[in-house]
């Protein structure tokens, strides 16, 4: 895994492994704190509202869309039954047995998603082998995540407004203007930030729970006869009478589970207990209740199952029920745009993403991000997706597959943590896992078959990403190694420079490395075309380790290399964003003054050339040095006043 929380392309960083928080001194640096007991009642009503609005929503649609007509299931009795049960056991297994007991285990230091769960599979992984086969799975996973950020927005927005045409034909012609206008105003807020409006978020979803619970327990009592439908067997009975049929609309049940890896994504934002306690009490027993509502007025009326969400609702209460789930849909799209912002951060850190711009959105959240180019990318992926599928049945072919594979890999890589990191025995492995993994497989191979009528979209978004971030990863890689060819060990530098150079000028000078051990080219640079040093040498390198925060204690480490030269190791946690003039400032160096205007910031930048040289196809190359170009300047990464900072280039064939 190529190290993380560095400037882009060209600062002279070498590639090293980010240090997993359980080896040598990265234990140190745990982030757990010492909190108040926290409010478990107010953190689950916040969670309400920003973990599960996805999977929340899935209701408008998750049912209706099982019996599309291509599934060739029959509207009968058996099969609706069928299908409830599939449904509740789904979300049994995969969200609340899986997610909720067992992955929401892997703590990272309160931190969880895909690459948390990723730094601490890389803990106990001891050869090179093991660990590139988990930073590729976990990469994927990352990547398929991107295409399920794309299509929640749209599917979730379009499916309420859909709504609008239940209540009167009026509206058919208006849905899709409709919907597109509500994502471009949602994606134009979000370089605000989400504090002001997240304070509503939770009380909004908690109304919508309790309201498609009770419009479910309605129809329910009059016909209680669908509780049946808890007997794994009704499901099992689908998959007898008709196996074909029974394996495609597993792809359509997967619609009920999208959002649950929500669960385990936000658990460093609110704590897992609250998120355990808001679904179990309030969001399971609500998606259950409607979802058996929505199958008790099917069998009372058939016609019912053009919108049966919406026919749940009385006449005079048809428009509130679309109102409000208009808003729950934004908030459900709210939630996966701010997971994908979280995601680009934690990837930028860890080396698998250019640098780019990340604006803190909220001074006390540190969660709430803006990162601008990821937004843009989201707003037209989402709008193509409306424009070109018009409608939220159609939309539904290319949802899932993105959502199963994340959840696929996600097993697998807790399949290594529970056998490797806690140690649990082959037995209890396979006796827990593999039924799991089972339903996961059983899953994505339906999801599969939706690829030529919409699946192919977040499949290609996932190919493109995927690529781009390992080309991105090997190209740190390569340009370390060829900027490694000509280091120099930085005592060798301090014992010879100071005779080399001509003249020691006064002030202090900050040059960025990727190795505490030799030399950065800038230095080098800036020794062998000015032949000067400056009276204090400061040589920081910035690590991130395999933990979300590193505490202020633990941020900096310093050593006296004699002659005016101080090594600085910075330490931050692959949540944070990087501030190296903060950080310094507490250095603690005797008789220093470190505040930004009183230093100069040295940053080497490595033009990139592709050539013939062995290491990565030349399309690869190019396509590393077109990212390069984009990333963002190191000055804004790393939050260095411009107006201090001198550039040093030098080329770099790959």
């Amino acid at each position: 895994m190529a190290e993380g929380a560095r400037p882009p392309v060209g600062s002279g960083l070498t590639e090293q492994e980010v240090i997993p928080a359980g080896h040598a001194h990265a234990s140190r640096h745990s982030t757990r704190r010492t909190h108040r007991p926290p409010n478990i009642a107010g953190l689950g009503l916040a969670a309400l509202g920003v973990v599960f609005g996805d999977i929340g929503t899935s209701p408008i649609y998750t049912f209706r869309e099982c019996f599309n007509p291509e599934h060739g299931l029959p509207l009968d009795p058996p099969h609706v039954l069928g299908i409830l049960s599939m449904v509740l056991w789904a979300l049994i297994i995969v969200v609340a047995i899986k997610y909720v007991v067992l992955i929401m285990r892997a703590d990272n230091h309160g931190e969880g998603g895909i690459l948390a769960l990723l730094a601490l599979a890389l803990e106990p992984a001891k050869t090179d082998r093991a660990r590139w086969i988990l930073t590729m799975l976990a990469i994927g996973g990352a990547a398929l995540f991107y295409g399920d950020s794309m299509i929640t927005p749209a599917i979730s927005v379009l499916s309420a407004f859909e709504g609008f045409e239940v209540a009167t034909p009026v509206f058919h012609k208006s849905v899709v203007p409709l919907t597109v206008i509500v994502l471009v105003g949602l994606f134009l807020l979000q370089k605000g930030g989400t504090e002001r409006v997240g304070l509503f978020f939770g009380p909004i979803m908690a109304v919508w729970f309790v309201v498609i619970g009770a419009a479910g327990v309605v129809e329910i009592a009059a016909n209680p006869s669908v509780l049946w439908a808890i007997n794994p067997g009704h499901a099992a009975r689908v998959f007898i009478d008709s196996p074909l049929s029974g394996f495609i609309v597993l792809g359509t049940v997967a619609l009920a589970i999208t959002g649950g890896e929500a669960l385990y994504a936000d658990m460093g934002h609110f704590g897992a207990l609250p998120i355990k306690v808001a679904w179990f009490v309030v969001v399971l027993p609500a998606l259950v209740l409607n979802y058996f509502g929505q199958g008790a007025l099917v069998l009372a009326d058939k016609s019912a199952i053009d919108n049966p969400f919406f026919h749940l609702a009385p006449t005079w209460g048809l428009l509130p029920l679309v109102i409000l789930s208009s808003a729950a849909t934004v908030i459900a799209s709210q939630s996966v745009i701010s997971g994908a912002f979280s995601l680009s951060r934690q990837a930028m850190q860890l080396g698998i993403l250019p640098q780019l711009d990340v604006f803190q959105t909220s001074d006390q959240t540190r969660g709430q991000i803006y990162v601008a180019q990821i937004n843009w990318l989201l707003l037209i992926a989402v709008i193509a997706l409306v424009l070109g599928f018009q409608s939220s049945s159609a939309l539904a072919s290319a949802y899932g597959f993105a959502v199963t594979g994340t959840m696929t890999i996600t097993t697998i890589l807790a399949g290594f943590i529970t056998r490797h990191l806690w140690r649990w025995s082959w037995l209890k492995v396979a006796a827990i896992l593999v039924p799991i993994i089972s339903v996961d497989l059983a899953l994505f191979s339906s999801n599969a078959l939706k690829i030529p009528s919409g699946g192919w979209f977040p499949l290609a978004v996932g190919i493109v990403v995927f690529v781009t971030m390992t080309t991105w990863r090997r190209g740190r890689q390569l340009v370390g190694v060829r900027l490694a060819e000509d280091a120099v060990p930085l005592d060798v530098l301090v014992r010879e420079g100071c005779r080399e150079a001509e003249a020691r000028v006064s002030g202090t000078a900050v040059f960025l490395t990727g190795h505490s051990d030799h030399a950065p080219i800038s230095l080098l640079n800036n020794l062998r075309h000015n032949k000067v040093l400056h009276k204090t040498v400061l040589v920081v390198r910035v690590l991130t380790e395999n933990i979300p925060y590193v505490t202020t204690h633990d941020r900096i480490e310093t050593t006296d290399l004699g002659e005016g030269f101080w090594r600085i190791l910075l330490r931050f946690g692959f949540a944070e964003t990087p501030n190296v003039p903060r950080a310094l400032r507490r250095a603690g160096i005797p008789d220093l003054d470190l505040t930004p205007r009183k230093v100069s910031f040295f940053i080497g930048r490595a033009n990139v050339k592709s050539t013939a040289r062995p290491g990565m196809a030349r399309w690869r190359e190019r396509l590393y040095t077109a990212l390069a170009r984009i990333a963002t300047r190191p000055t804004e990464f790393f939050h260095i006043p411009p107006d201090r900072v001198i550039e040093l280039g030098t080329e770099v064939d790959i």
